[in-house]
């Protein structure tokens, strides 16, 4: 068995990669740390775990040796005390944004500080699988991907690997587990309900990963916040550098993920689910892609779907955690996902 710890477990993404790992034959989950909750049943927090599990939290400075700890502390928190982490553990896997960007000056232009360990961004692989299998396979050092990168970045990897990106903009629709469990006025059931709001329509930090990924700096990306609470839909306006016809699409996108054990290609000539809906997603770890090329235009329309907490954090975590390991790929999230839901 491989003895995990979780550090920062009393979040949306900290409680859905806990309940993963529970479940996970070939992991034994030994401490789970809040520094709020710390002495409280992790039940208490996470209440979908009841007659789960009989962990209680305990505080960052209780803990003790593993083989690999998984950090979902808030952004800027990881770096702060990475020695600490690396002395309790040969594999770390970080869920926030502090090692995703491999060079400092991006990660100082899109967080709008200095990055406090720089010479470690080097060590760490970047955590989709689909990009960076073969560097996940002996790593002892990943990054999970933001989640409105990661949707983004899968739908239009593809294109970009063949060179065929004039300009994209991009629209992301995202559920409130996003923001986090912390309270907010943003938050607040008067504000929340029915709202569509623009909250990042330029600058978002999630870019700089795609534009690190993709190899593309013609990414124009607007987030906006919606009343569902899992998932995220990202709409890709892509403006081709040559003309396609959508069977040469369907060529691209299928030698790309033809083989990945959790994207779908998803385009349906007829119903109301001919295209990618993140609602069909929640709690699973697929990440759902369709495309519809513009007829009278070079523009094609890529939207992808996946559920922010699991494909977009804690699902790809394991994911990664499991290439990295030698276990097979999809252990622990065969979950498909509920219809009606």
């Amino acid at each position: 068995m491989i003895r995990v710890s979780i550090v920062g477990g009393s979040g949306y993404a900290g409680g859905d990669l806990l309940r993963i790992l529970l479940f996970h034959p070939q992991v034994e989950v030994c401490q789970v740390t809040s520094e709020r909750h710390a002495g409280k049943m992790v039940s208490g927090v996470h209440p979908n775990l009841r007659k789960v599990s009989r962990l209680k939290f305990v505080a960052i400075d209780e803990l003790e040796n593993c083989d690999v700890l998984f950090l979902g502390l808030p952004h800027g928190q990881a770096m702060q005390r990475i020695e600490q982490f690396e002395a309790l553990a040969p594999q770390l896997i970080d869920m926030s944004a502090d090692f995703r960007l491999n060079d400092s000056d991006a990660y100082e232009r899109w967080y709008g500080k200095p990055h406090l360990c720089a010479e470690r961004l080097a060590d760490y692989v970047y955590g989709i699988p689909e990009l960076h299998r073969r560097q996940m396979s002996n790593a002892k050092r990943i990054a999970s991907a933001g989640c409105n990168a990661t949707a983004t970045i899968l739908a239009l990897h593809p294109l970009a690997e063949a060179g065929l990106i004039d300009n994209a903009v991009v629209e992301v629709k995202a559920g409130s587990s996003q923001g986090g469990n912390s309270a907010s006025d943003a938050s607040h059931h008067p504000e929340r309900s029915g709202a569509v709001r623009s909250y990042k329509p330029t600058g978002h930090r999630h870019v700089g990963e795609m534009i690190q990924e993709l190899q593309c700096g013609n990414i124009h990306f607007s987030a906006t916040s919606i009343e569902m609470v899992r998932g995220i839909l990202a709409t890709c306006h892509v403006f081709l550098n040559q003309s396609l016809e959508e069977k040469d699409i369907w060529k691209i996108y299928r030698a790309a993920y033809g083989s990945e054990p959790f994207i779908r290609i998803v385009k349906e000539r007829t119903g109301i689910h001919r295209y990618p809906e993140p609602k069909l997603l929640a709690g699973s770890n697929y990440c759902d892609i369709g495309f519809e090329k513009d007829p009278h235009s070079n523009r094609l329309v890529v939207v992808s779907a996946i559920d922010n907490l699991m494909k977009g954090a804690a699902g790809q975590a394991v994911q990664a955690f499991n290439i990295s390991h030698g276990i097979e790929e999809t252990t622990g999230l065969e979950f498909p996902g509920l219809h009606p839901l």
